[in-house]
């Protein structure tokens, strides 16, 4: 049974790192949240590191960029482990090919710079379907249309026997008030149609361990069970950290608003329920990260 807390603060004695989501925890796409940015800003001045451990199809350097660019102040976190920069790193390890077929905004396109990890990245160029050896995805090309839209380009990709390497499995986001597909919802729809989809981002195995060597960069050594992950993903940031043995905070107010009735905080009996059927359990709950 999770365990319903009024803030963060109430944990500062348990944990030292925290692994924490941004959309709908610390920001919508648009606004921060003042109270979350306040939450790990007193994390921090208490000795506690923040890593922000994103689904972003971006590379760090670009999620930090775009937390400045909405207000996001830099004394609120340590250090940014992105499922971009997880999956750039399996991209330019010629794990779909060189020649890739790719989908996306193009605001995305850094995704293809070289990251900083790798020795030796294969060299990959961006090609029309028919051409391509493999897909890379980092969102759909429209985040407001329907994913079905992209079945007769994933019928023939299938076809081939193409690979998609997916940088971004959130299915959906909140940006501001507007609900949007992700990329997530395209790799599923490529599953389901017998297509092979490799993730890279929560709840998957290998943006844990970028965020590990983000934490070895600043000199962080921290054994799992003084960790806590936040987020409002229960299939994602929930389910992940699960996966790896962490401890959670399920922020009930962001994608779970609806079914868990939060209001200020979650109604508890709902907020059971919920986790029930998704078979995941949460450490803690609270409404909004504060």
């Amino acid at each position: 049974m999770t365990q319903i807390i009024s803030s963060l603060s109430a944990l500062h004695d348990r944990y030292d790192v925290l692994y924490c989501d941004l959309w709908g925890c610390l920001h919508n796409g648009v606004t921060p949240f003042a109270e979350a940015v306040a939450a790990l800003q007193e994390f921090r001045a208490k000795g506690g590191t923040v890593l922000l451990l994103t689904n972003s199809p971006r590379p760090r350097t670009q999620v930090a960029e775009q937390l400045t660019q909405i207000g996001v102040p830099t004394d609120c976190w340590d250090t940014i482990a992105s499922s971009g920069d997880s999956a750039r790193v399996a991209m330019h390890s010629g794990m779909v090919g060189e020649k890739v077929y790719f989908i996306g905004a193009p605001h995305d396109s850094g995704f293809f710079e070289v990251p900083e990890l790798l020795q030796a990245p294969v060299p990959i160029t961006k090609v029309p379907l028919e051409e391509a050896e493999g897909i890379v995805l980092t969102g759909p090309f429209d985040p407001t249309a329907d994913p079905e839209v992209m079945r007769p380009e994933f019928l023939y990709a299938k076809t081939n026997g193409l690979k998609l390497l997916c940088a971004n499995p959130d299915i959906q986001v909140d940006r501001g008030d507007r609900r949007e597909w992700c990329a997530g919802a395209l790799a599923r729809l490529y599953s389901e149609m017998g297509g092979e989809s490799l993730y890279f981002g929560k709840p998957h195995a290998p943006i844990y361990d970028l965020a590990r060597r983000r934490l070895a960069q600043i000199g962080v050594d921290c054994p799992k069970e003084r960790v806590l992950a936040v987020g409002d993903g229960i299939r994602t940031d929930i389910l992940g950290a699960m996966g790896e043995r962490i401890d959670t905070l399920f922020i009930t107010g962001g994608l779970a608003k609806e079914e868990t009735a939060t209001t200020d905080q979650p109604d508890a009996e709902k907020l059971e329920r919920y986790l029930s059927d998704a078979q995941i359990p949460a450490t803690y709950s609270i409404g909004f990260l504060r």
